[in-house]
């Protein structure tokens, strides 16, 4: 599954392309990379002109890649310009037209040539960067080392899926998941873990060694293998007999702490849990299935995504939301501003996943000249266009609108008044201290056209850290004016995180969970808030797009 490597590829492409000042190109490219990127089956096998974003030319690259395992353009660029884009566009604040500059003035290649030259004073003295914007490059840097290794969720999961499916049609194999931090659906992880069992190991590793995009094999023996794959991480796999299935599970999905726990209760029981079983005086009592296990030990059985040693061994469990409840989307951008599909597309999309109501939410006023988005003729133009559709999906009239660094909404009141749902959300001045961010957006909730707070932290993940809330303020304020708040299920954000989920609730609040998608197989990224909201203790009551009829208090 090439997905991740192609898209990878692309992005650097655009970056490259960006850099050398080319028009319209790097658009394209980045388009066709964002849809790439979330979707959920193999490139390979799905028709190319098919999919939203990628036109004839681009296709073609995809193709010269999956018969090749190379871009004859991307090499040419590489050549061109020896540079490591992506090392140093990972870094907040470094855009391709910065590189460029670093590049040209101070021989800047990779990420250590950034770092020693930020260290020297040498980047504050370049025109349009300044001491604040090198001291923010320093501290940006740190944030990358610190993630580096990590894989989003969102990247990793449908590889795992693909090569469980691929996997599972071997005769030897009778059952197979994904495990560790994978399988607790955790926001990045470091590898992934494969556990399958069986009562023939040998054929599964020689197949599991042999797969193709092994860069390399780590490590070989007769139940367990390790590889490197070209997508960039390791994945590791473990056969265990049948009757250890379960206790297996459950100790390969973690977490330690959880782990450890268990154990505890164990031992007080005077028993004895490890992975090949639950035993009372070497003789195993449980260890088929991971409910026995649990059951065994007096406890019910806990959801993989709670296991965080975090009150879930002592306290009443949730009824979490499950993965079927959300009944629609808020938050979905088209082409009209920077989505890869068009309103068309999206709505089908939408239908096929069964929603019974959807939000178009395109980019608009300060966000139309950064996002290519929506002026107030174009934004009235596309309410027009929603009205004639047919289907019988509800779509609501809505819009993404900035919250100004001083808290007021960059599009007028009277025009938010004619909308449906207007989410407003921080994509300027993030660098603010935690008082002043808070009262930015406390003033924004009090717009009284506001209805949501998307991506209420601003992070993305292995890229940019949060900025810091006083979330008892927001909190309170989000209450006090009916203001929704948002956990964004996009792969890169999954914001709000798991723990001011779980305060918001315990704050009394309702959420929403949306995919933010700017393509049709972004759409399909609902699963990831909806684990989020899952890690968070969310149940369905406290999810609003859960409700069968969505109205808008």
């Amino acid at each position: 599954m090439k997905n991740l490597e192609i898209a990878k590829i692309f992005y650097n492409m655009a970056a490259y392309l960006e850099m050398m000042d080319i028009k319209f190109k790097p658009e394209a490219y980045e388009r066709a990379a964002r849809a790439i990127e979330t979707m959920p089956q193999d490139i390979a096998e799905v028709d190319l002109e098919n999919i939203p974003g990628v036109g004839k030319h681009i296709a073609q690259k995809i193709k010269e890649y999956l018969e090749t395992g190379k871009i004859r353009e991307y090499e040419k660029l590489k050549k061109q310009t020896p540079i490591k884009i992506e090392e140093l566009v990972a870094v907040e604040g470094i855009g391709p037209k910065r590189v460029k500059i670093l590049y040209k003035n101070l021989g800047i290649k990779n990420i250590k040539d950034l770092e020693k030259s930020a260290k020297a004073g040498k980047i504050r003295n370049l025109e349009g960067f300044g001491e604040k914007t090198e001291k923010n490059i320093l501290k940006g840097i740190e944030f990358v080392k610190a993630f580096q290794g990590r894989i989003l969720l969102g990247n990793a999961l449908p590889i795992a899926k693909y090569l469980e499916q691929k996997l599972s049609n071997l005769k030897q194999v009778q059952k197979i998941t994904y495990a560790g931090s994978l399988r607790r659906m955790q926001e990045t992880i470091g590898d992934v873990d494969l556990l399958v069992s069986s009562d023939e190991p040998g054929p599964i590793i020689e197949y599991f060694c042999s797969i193709p995009d092994i860069v390399k094999v780590w490590g070989k023996g007769p139940t367990k293998a390790s590889i490197r794959i070209r997508a960039g991480f390791d994945i590791d796999i473990r056969v265990v007999k049948p009757e250890s299935w379960g206790s297996a599970l459950q100790y390969f999905t973690g977490s330690k702490e959880h782990n450890i726990a268990l154990r505890r209760i164990a031992i007080v029981k005077k028993l004895k849990l490890n992975e090949y079983g639950l035993f009372r005086k070497n003789k195993r009592i449980a260890g088929q299935t991971e409910e026995e296990i649990y059951q065994t030990l007096g406890l019910e059985y806990i959801p993989p995504e709670i296991r965080q040693n975090s009150g879930e061994l002592e306290n009443k469990l949730p009824n979490l939301i499950d993965y079927q409840d959300i009944k629609g989307d808020l938050q979905i951008h088209t082409d009209w501003s920077d989505g890869t599909a068009s309103l068309e597309q999206m709505v089908k999309a939408a239908g096929k996943l069964n929603y019974k109501y959807i939000v178009i939410t395109d980019h608009a006023g300060y966000l139309s000249k950064i996002q290519n988005g929506l002026d107030k003729n174009r934004l009235f133009k596309q309410m027009s266009e929603i009205d004639k559709l047919k289907t019988k999906l509800k779509i609501l009239k809505g819009v993404e609108v900035n919250i100004t660094k001083d808290g007021k909404i960059d599009l007028k009141d009277d025009i938010l008044a004619k909308l449906d749902w207007v989410v407003a959300g921080v994509h300027s001045h993030m660098k603010m201290g935690k008082k002043a961010m808070t009262q930015r957006i406390i003033k924004a909730m009090h717009n009284p056209y506001v209805d949501m707070i998307a991506h209420p932290t601003g992070r993305l993940l292995n890229k940019r850290p949060a900025y810091e809330l006083d979330f008892e303020a927001i909190f309170k304020a989000a209450k006090n004016t009916n203001t929704y708040l948002e956990i964004n299920a996009s792969m890169d954000r999954l914001d709000l995180n798991s723990e001011m989920a779980r305060k918001a609730i315990k704050a009394g609040l309702k959420l929403i969970i949306n995919t933010d998608s700017h393509s049709v197989f972004g759409l399909e990224q609902m699963h990831l808030g909806i684990a989020q909201a899952r890690r968070g203790w969310c149940e369905k009551k406290n999810i609003i797009n859960t409700q069968d009829e969505f109205k808008i208090s």
